[in-house]
């Protein structure tokens, strides 16, 4: 049986990130913010390159009370490293919710924002990316999915059937983003894209054969853009190993 397109995405994205995170962490990465972090499992399974990382989780307060209620029923401690601030990021914005935490903004810190812009309007979307890019110092990472906004005038059968499914639980797909302007306005927020991968390009990097079903949509993006990383390339700090996408 073929898994979901909906299954791969939440595969392959995460291992995007982590990998993404892997090599931050040898450029000096030493927080992790997961933004909108729901029940991903990175801080119970903690990988030895992580063993020094500070783990921030920013979620809905409801979201995230479940989460840390079934981690202790099932008998899991969590080390103090692992951080748990419940904000609604409609009422406040992620540097507000990091000031309640210990976070160091003078550190170089990695950002995950998965699966959630596209339930967000084109306005939240913009103010999470300059809060990010503010609350933060140059170098540092984000990694984020998207949609592309042509999805939402696709005559696409199947998207349209998804929409009403997401919509009847109460969290309908609001925006999205164009791949050709994306540069452009990651730049106006204060942020560099580094690379773009939609669904197709995503499946050829993890499974190459698809004998793993990883298959999705060419409309679904996970994109990685540094802060400041223009300053960087003019004081000379090419070693990062990275090239900037117009």
């Amino acid at each position: 049986m073929g898994r979901s397109r909906a299954y791969a995405n939440v595969i392959t994205r995460t291992r995007f990130a982590e990998d993404a995170l892997q090599l931050a962490v040898t450029r000096g990465i030493r927080q992790y913010v997961l933004i909108g972090a729901g029940f991903d499992s990175f801080a119970l399974r903690r990988p030895a390159y992580a063993a020094d990382l500070q783990i921030f989780e920013i979620d809905f307060p409801a979201t995230q009370s479940l989460k840390v209620a079934r981690i202790r029923e099932c008998g899991l401690r969590l080390p103090d490293s692992v951080h748990f601030i419940a904000a609604d990021l409609s009422q406040e914005t992620v540097a507000a919710a990091l000031s309640r935490s210990p976070f160091r903004s003078q550190d170089l810190t990695f950002f995950s924002w998965l699966g959630v812009t596209m339930y967000l309007t084109r306005e939240a979307n913009l103010g999470t990316l300059k809060a990010i890019a503010s609350c933060t110092r140059a170098g540092s990472e984000l990694v984020f999915t998207y949609f592309d906004e042509r999805l939402f005038r696709a005559q696409s059968e199947s998207f349209h059937d998804m929409e009403k499914r997401v919509a009847a639980m109460g969290e309908p797909f609001l925006s999205g983003f164009n791949p050709a302007t994306l540069a452009r306005e990651l730049e106006d927020c204060g942020l560099l894209l580094l690379d773009d991968l939609n669904g197709s390009e995503v499946a050829a990097k993890y499974d190459r054969t698809g004998e793993n079903s990883l298959g999705q949509s060419a409309f679904s993006h996970i994109a990685l853009a540094g802060t400041g990383m223009e300053d960087l390339w003019r004081t000379g700090m090419q070693d990062l190993g990275l090239t900037a996408l117009k």
